[in-house]
């Protein structure tokens, strides 16, 4: 067996007991479980906040007649390339229910430059941005 430090040895149970008593005085940590459902509070803080608008990602739900924006913009995350149309053009070619991001879909791939032949690798990345 070899020599080791005096730090490296197993407490005596007096020592334990001492160590024991000391946490159980100590405040527990107030942080919860990572598991552990946020409070109403955060939620309600984090959607009452003013620095939040309606964004692309929400607005792409939207249908076109729904949308309140005159110039609708939608980029390629793969070839980075942007196109943009005006609201009544998009009404008057794909209908007033369509939804905008079918139809940002639709435009990418309409004029998309990166074909490999493979439907799964096919096709533009749409990034919805608010002009």
């Amino acid at each position: 067996m070899t020599d080791r430090p005096a730090s490296w040895r197993m407490p005596t149970p007096k020592q334990m007991e001492k160590l024991a008593a000391e946490a159980a005085r100590r405040p527990a940590p107030s942080t919860a479980a990572p598991d552990a459902p946020l409070p109403a509070e955060y939620w309600e803080s984090v959607l009452k906040d003013p620095r939040v608008a309606v964004t692309g990602a929400e607005n792409r739900h939207r249908s076109l007649s729904e949308t309140q924006r005159h110039l609708l913009r939608v980029s390629c995350r793969r070839c980075e390339r942007t196109v943009e149309i005006q609201k009544a053009d998009a009404v008057r070619l794909y209908g007033g229910n369509a939804l905008w991001k079918d139809v940002a879909q639709r435009l990418l791939d309409n004029t998309c430059q990166q074909r490999t032949g493979r439907h799964e690798e096919d096709g533009c990345w749409p990034a919805f941005e608010t002009p």
